[in-house]
């Protein structure tokens, strides 16, 4: 494999987002990650602090197909995967798709959405298929869902299960913007504009052949260890409701391998392991003392006290 390929690969892509998100590289970079490693993002935030348009402006720059599907109550899980209707002209029942068949799904507010309908979201991002009247369909590839809600507002929302909040490879957050960088928004012509201006910077050729690529990544033994302990003292860790799952410890370990072809190199250090993290896992595990804040300062707690393994002269 050769790390410039990833390297080469993720500037273009954070630069593309970069020209409608300003000021969070370090999201759209994590989001990359997720993508090469066939994950999906859980972006969540405010409202109005960009989330849709990142979402967009990086459906556009891979060149894939896009939907947006806005959940609400009223919902149904044949809207998203779609039904089987009889053709009177042709005399037969023919099968039309829903918007998951697309390489980028946006499941824009998923929680207010009933738990029937956000149900049927688990076997496409699971296995990869849609199974509509007993009959499966495989989604597209590479094949991704970027959902977003808003954490404080929990009028008239149905919380994700767990079941399905470990499906997703990522939990991320935009924050605010600077000072200076809400000024330049302020300025510059508005996002629509600049997003319909948007070109793709990859191909979707390219995003499967660095997918495959990056399984090559050597990680050490030690490296490994390391990555094992972490997921151990979340297990162990007397602070914590439940642990990580062997899928976060897998999601990891191939976030790890992801990061370190992104930083020019064929193997894996420590400081991969400890830099994705907190957003692979920080959705994975639950605090005794309640909220997503808590269990994510129990976890940064966590990492540092586990013993970082050194580099042998």
């Amino acid at each position: 494999m050769d790390p410039k390929r990833f390297q080469d690969y993720t500037n273009r892509l954070v630069r593309s987002c970069g020209k409608i998100i300003i000021g969070k590289d370090e999201v759209i970079r994590q989001i990359v990650v997720c993508f090469l490693a066939g994950g999906h993002v859980l972006l969540e935030d405010l409202p109005g602090t960009g989330k849709t348009m990142l979402l967009r402006a990086f459906a556009r720059s891979i060149g894939g197909e896009f939907r947006r599907i806005q959940f609400t109550p009223d919902l149904l899980p044949s809207d998203l995967t779609g039904i089987n209707f009889y053709n009177q002209p042709a005399g037969k029942f023919e099968f039309r798709p829903g918007p998951l068949f697309s390489n980028v799904v946006l499941a824009d507010e998923i929680n207010r959405a009933t738990p029937r309908t956000q149900s049927a979201l688990l076997e496409c991002m699971e296995e990869r298929q849609i199974t509509v009247d007993g009959e499966s369909y495989p989604v597209s590839n590479p094949f991704l869902v970027m959902a977003t809600q808003n954490p404080i507002e929990s009028y008239g929302t149905f919380p994700l299960p767990e079941a399905q909040v470990d499906r997703f490879f990522m939990r991320l957050s935009l924050g605010y913007l600077e000072r200076e960088q809400e000024l330049e928004v302020l300025a510059r012509p508005a996002s629509r504009v600049l997003l319909e201006e948007l070109e793709p910077v990859v191909t979707l050729e390219e995003t499967e052949a660095l997918a495959a690529e990056a399984a090559e990544v050597a990680v050490s033994p030690e490296v490994a260890d390391y990555l094992m302990d972490i997921i151990a003292a979340t297990r162990e860790d007397k602070n914590l409701l439940c642990g990580v799952s062997t899928r976060g410890a897998l999601c990891l370990y191939r976030a790890a391998q992801i990061t370190a072809a992104m930083e020019g190199r064929d193997y894996v250090i420590p400081e991969d392991v400890k830099r994705e993290a907190l957003p692979v896992l920080g959705h994975r595990i639950s605090s005794a003392a309640g909220g997503a804040a808590d269990a994510e300062e129990a976890l940064r707690k966590l990492l540092d006290t586990i013993t970082v393994p050194l580099e042998a002269l």
